[in-house]
């Protein structure tokens, strides 16, 4: 077993989205080991009951423990809104973070009017996850939500840029935006949306402030390791690994547009997470 400090730190999502969360992470933390797991085989988590995601999420979390992770970093906004508080309590002392709770700070700390928009999954707006942090830090801000389940597609796809991506962002803001009281931050409040960010800053225009949930997170990352102790004291370049409970192929495909680099298909690991 390799030192506390040494040890890698796990990061699951129930797909592929949460690689924007990894890269965030190996840029605020390049000397760290990451490892990387995409349940691809039970996505979406969104579509399922809050009993099912935190069976599943438990289950993945568990397979990271068998690879003697230091802290659990939760990449989906799905298994963030219901099972962040089981989870802590089952791993403590391993710290547990989530993307909800660092995206409703940061945005609560980037607005200026108290006015902030959540663009998410459908399955994310209707949790309400968001609303509630943000609510809990502000309880005077005014939020107002859209869902944009398009982008997911977009993302994956690789559509980034161009006519198409700019008519979904249009047509998805368009409401947001309508009247005075238009929100002056939004909260990228899904993981696969940061590789749209571009196209959505230019339709919400240049006043208008983005939190990316990936970045904010590798930050509470960055501020958990060093609070209690756990940062890595080697200056070597940090080890990535990618597990996927499916089709290694896609994953590696659609990942690299996540990840900002290419991903070997033979350098995804394929695994079988058991239920209990």
């Amino acid at each position: 077993m390799s030192g506390k400090s040494d040890r890698p730190i796990g990061v699951f999502d129930s797909g592929i989205g949460g690689i924007t969360v990894l890269k965030a992470l190996r840029a605020a933390l390049p000397h760290e080991d990451l490892v990387y797991l995409g349940d691809t085989a039970r996505l979406p988590y969104g579509t399922k009951s809050p009993e099912t995601v935190t069976a599943y999420a438990t289950q993945a979390t568990k397979h990271l423990l068998g690879h003697d992770v230091k802290m659990v970093v939760i990449a989906c906004n799905t298994a963030s809104a219901v099972a962040l508080g089981p989870l802590t309590e089952a791993l403590a002392p391993i710290p547990v973070i989530g993307v909800i709770e660092p995206g409703a700070k940061a945005g609560v700390k980037a607005t200026k009017t108290g006015r902030i928009g959540v663009l998410a999954t459908e399955a994310t707006v209707k949790g309400g996850a968001y609303a509630r942090a943000i609510h809990a830090l502000r309880p005077d801000a005014e939020i107002v939500q859209a869902p944009c389940g398009l982008f997911v597609t977009l993302a994956e796809e690789g559509w980034t840029k161009g006519e198409v991506a700019e008519a979904a962002a249009k047509r998805y803001l368009a409401p947001l935006f309508k009247g005075r009281n238009a929100p002056d931050t939004l909260v990228l409040g899904c993981t696969h949306f940061p590789v749209l960010a571009r196209i959505i800053g230019k339709v919400a225009g240049k006043g208008v402030k983005l939190v990316d949930s990936a970045a904010t997170t590798a930050k509470a990352v960055e501020e958990a390791l060093r609070d209690q102790g756990l940062a890595t004291k080697r200056r070597r370049k940090g080890k990535t690994r990618f597990l996927a409970t499916d089709s290694t192929e896609r994953f590696a495909r659609v990942g690299g547009i996540f990840f900002g680099e290419a991903i070997r298909a033979k350098d995804v690991e394929l695994v079988d997470i058991k239920p209990d």
